[in-house]
């Protein structure tokens, strides 16, 4: 259509923070950590990941799920008022920032060993089955929010979700022009329409919250907590860098898919992994939870088919003042869990067809039972396993398994000649 107005490129970035808000702020929900710091940390950080990467990259960065089994071994039940959770949270804070030098010191081995070693690793038989592991694996947490509430089944969760998905459907389909490429803030907007008679609405953060988040003692507090080095948080949280690096390089794939260009090569994994790095690092110093790559945000460019980054930078400046602004973020946060479930199964059902579109594109030849068995046990493993224990509160999550169980399969079994069909 052309090139973009900067009015629609603010309602198309909007749209974006809008996707990518309902898991951004469940980390910190469930961590202990301030959901405005971590808002400023996911837009700060998005902004530095841009810089890194030259601009070319359409990702925004959010609270990454897999630190928080290492997050909360450290800060456990504690909250913001306890004797001990300053001290804990310092904690945290040395050990995310190491996890971040982590990311950092791979992206120099890859910078100086070269690409061709990480592509050669994942070949499309790996790569789509990860990606179509990404999707399906959130599936179950679109599902329990857009059906459930408060943990039990809701026909009015329901009615909310069918509401969002027929909005998606037909602006996705029949709606021209600029309103194309925007169901995801149409059907947002349904949605909250539709919860409000249904008393899904709660605005008890609204009026809580500060006009100017930083006005709070609290927050400024943790902002200011100077960050300690401990052997215990550092060994807690430290070693999930290794595992979430192969989920970055799933991220990356899968986004280059959906837009058709190989950012693995320009502006390179080594640099997304370092401006990944720098990003969980610079929120382990602000006191965020770790950032990373999100599926979410694949999935909004799925639907949309707006590729443009600087969409992406105007959403990580909106997450900002969300952050900044207390009201605007309190407002936010009432957006109940049946719309951020409803739009969830879109976006989630997204990646996974990239996945199958991979391998589709890769005309693979499924009747060789080298692609049938590499395939098959990465779905299992990485669907089938959650969790599996590695070192006292450290996991490997079962897609950074079935990530490293395909790499190895694929590397080490012979292709043979009837590998890609001709």
């Amino acid at each position: 259509m052309g090139e973009r107005t900067k009015k629609q490129k603010l309602i198309l970035g909007i749209q974006h923070t809008l996707a990518m808000f309902g898991a951004t702020v469940l980390v910190p929900a469930l961590t202990g950590l301030n959901t405005s710091i971590t808002l400023f940390c996911a837009g700060l950080g998005t902004l530095l990941f841009h810089w890194v990467t030259k601009k070319k990259v359409p990702v925004f960065l959010g609270s990454s799920f897999a630190f928080m089994a290492g997050i909360m071994a450290i800060i456990g039940d504690s909250r913001m008022g306890d004797p001990d959770f300053m001290e804990k949270l310092a904690s945290v804070k040395g050990a995310l920032i190491i996890a971040g030098l982590v990311y950092v010191l791979f992206a120099g081995l890859i910078k100086i060993f070269g690409y061709e070693k990480v592509n050669k690793l994942l070949p499309p038989i790996v790569t789509g089955p990860i990606i179509i592991v990404i999707g399906l694996r959130l599936s179950g947490t679109a599902i329990n929010s857009a059906f459930y509430y408060n943990g039990e089944f809701s026909l009015k969760s329901v009615l909310v979700t069918v509401v969002i998905l027929t909005v998606v459907i037909c602006v996705s389909i029949f709606a021209k022009g600029i309103f194309n490429l925007m169901p995801i803030l149409f059907a947002i907007i349904a949605g909250y329409l539709v919860c409000l008679p249904l008393g899904f609405c709660d605005f008890t953060a609204v009026r809580e919250a500060h006009f100017l988040s930083f006005m709070d003692k609290d927050i400024v507090a943790q902002l200011l907590c100077i960050p300690q080095f401990k052997l215990d948080a550092i060994l807690a949280i430290a070693p999930i860098a290794l595992v979430t690096m192969i989920e970055h390089v799933g991220d990356i794939t899968t986004n280059g898919a959906v837009v058709g260009k190989n950012f693995m090569v320009d502006p390179g994994v080594h640099r997304t992994i370092l401006g990944d790095g720098l990003a969980t690092a610079l929120a382990g110093l602000l006191g965020g939870p770790a950032n990373t790559t999100y599926g979410e945000n694949t999935g909004v460019l799925a639907v949309t088919k707006v590729y443009d980054p600087s969409v992406i930078r105007i959403a990580a400046v909106f997450a900002m003042i969300l952050g900044i602004f207390g009201k605007f973020g309190g407002f936010i946060t009432s957006i109940p869990s049946p719309v951020t479930g409803g739009i969830s199964i879109v976006l989630y059902g997204m990646i996974s067809a990239v996945g199958v579109r991979i391998l589709i594109n890769s005309r693979l030849n499924f009747g060789n039972s080298r692609n049938l068995l590499v395939a098959a046990i990465i779905l299992v493993l990485g669907i089938g396993c959650d969790s599996i224990p590695v070192y006292g509160a450290v996991t490997i999550s079962g897609l950074a398994l079935a990530a490293v169980v395909g790499i190895i399969l694929a590397f080490i079994l012979p292709e043979g000649d009837d590998s890609v069909l001709n």
